[in-house]
């Protein structure tokens, strides 16, 4: 883990007594500028570097430019970067497989040789952000007219690795705030943050180990056993992931920069639709208001909205990996949400609302049971390769 390291933490050391020492708002700025850039490429690499500064700098000049034309130059870049260095692989072993099925496995190897890139660190969150920045400008929204500020908001450390995915109308003031006033219980709150990212990061290491070690024994395991294993993988993921971005909030508020919530108790959600909002929040509204939404939303019909929502969950899931299990699992979500729906609305018409104070408490006890089961079974197909997860499916199901 990064934050882990013994160079994170003597650079971490250094940064923010430096930027706590001395609070001239110019020093913070040059003094923030400069570790971004270190931190990107101790990690990143002069490879991971090099893309991501062609990318950065398409992405300013196009914004700075503005119109239809530039920005849309820009969104194209960005987005067949990702497709290059993430998805070509992929891509190319689903065209290959599906114009020569024989070949089967043994053709997936050779194109892993002939293509052998290596995503740059973090590329995911950099094109979504430049996308979203970019959209915003052709929407007429001001460009970043300071390459610096600019800069920061591309590669501000305590975000970069794992999100949350920044807008840039929210951080940039935020910035500016920081820059300027960061008091001592900025400091005191973000690092009680940073100690509580640091609490769930170890519990989710440990329960890596575990799930490493019994996950091979899986056919083997009582039906007991093999349900702990599973909430095992649902506290592993929560834990990983929210623990990375509470000390990304953490570290940033340390500086007097609020960024967005990630996280709200998503395995409190009494539906599918609860779940998406409290789950990476700053993800499921980006694909909200640039995917789902520009494709009709539910502007169009029935039939429209539940093919435009399966879409933006597809591509939700390949988001996270360049897998089948990854879009199949974005589309389980998918069909999640339009039952939950479907439910929400058969229950309007009944005037649920109005029902027994004790019938409500039941039905929300009830959807909260069958959201979290429904959560955990998704992590199978998270994980797995889709036949391993049906098969782990059917055997704590006894079937």
């Amino acid at each position: 883990m990064i934050f882990l390291t013994y160079w994170f933490v003597a650079f971490a050391a250094v940064f923010f007594f430096l930027y706590w020492l001395i609070q001239a708002p110019s020093f913070r700025t040059w003094l923030l500028l400069g570790a971004c850039l270190v931190f990107h490429y101790h990690f990143a690499g002069p490879a991971g570097v090099a893309p991501i500064i062609l990318l950065g700098t398409l992405t300013y000049i196009c914004g700075r430019i503005g119109g239809p034309v530039a920005t849309t130059i820009g969104i194209a870049a960005s987005a067949l970067g990702l497709l290059t260095y993430k998805y070509l692989i992929f891509l190319a072993e689903l065209g290959i497989g599906l114009a020569l099925p024989d070949l089967g496995q043994r053709a997936a190897t050779e194109i892993r040789d002939w293509l052998p890139l290596a995503p740059p660190l973090a590329i995911s969150f950099f094109v979504f952000e430049f996308v979203h920045y970019l959209i915003e400008v052709r929407r007429g929204q001001p460009a970043i007219r300071s390459p610096i500020s600019f800069t920061l908001f591309a590669v501000f450390w305590p975000s970069l690795v794992a999100g949350p995915i920044k807008r840039y109308r929210q951080f940039l003031p935020a910035l500016e705030r920081g820059l300027t006033i960061a008091t001592s219980g900025d400091v005191v709150t973000g690092a009680l943050r940073v100690a509580v990212g640091l609490c769930k990061k170890f519990v989710a290491d440990y329960l890596t180990q575990v799930i490493t070690f019994w996950q091979d024994y899986f056919e083997i395991m009582s039906l007991g056993s093999r349900w702990l294993l599973l909430a095992a993988i649902a506290l592993r993921i929560l834990f990983d992931f929210s623990g990375y971005s509470d000390m990304a909030i953490g570290f940033g508020r340390m500086m007097g920069i609020r960024l967005p919530e990630n996280f709200r108790w998503p395995y409190l959600a009494t539906s599918p639709i609860d779940f998406w909002h409290r789950w990476h929040i700053s993800l499921s509204t980006w694909i909200r208001d640039y995917i789902y939404i520009p494709l009709g939303g539910g502007r169009h019909g029935i039939v429209r909205k539940g093919i435009n929502g399966m879409t933006a969950f597809a591509l939700c899931g390949l988001w996270h990996g360049a897998g089948w299990n990854f879009a199949l699992w974005g589309i389980y979500h998918g069909i999640g949400v339009v039952v939950s729906t479907a439910i929400e609305r058969a229950l309007g018409r009944w005037h649920f609302a109005e029902a027994h104070v004790a019938i409500r408490g039941v039905a929300t006890v009830a959807g909260w049971a069958a959201t979290l089961l429904f959560v955990m079974f998704g992590w199978l197909l998270f994980f797995y390769p889709v036949s391993r997860a049906i098969d782990m499916a059917r055997m704590l199901l006894w079937l």
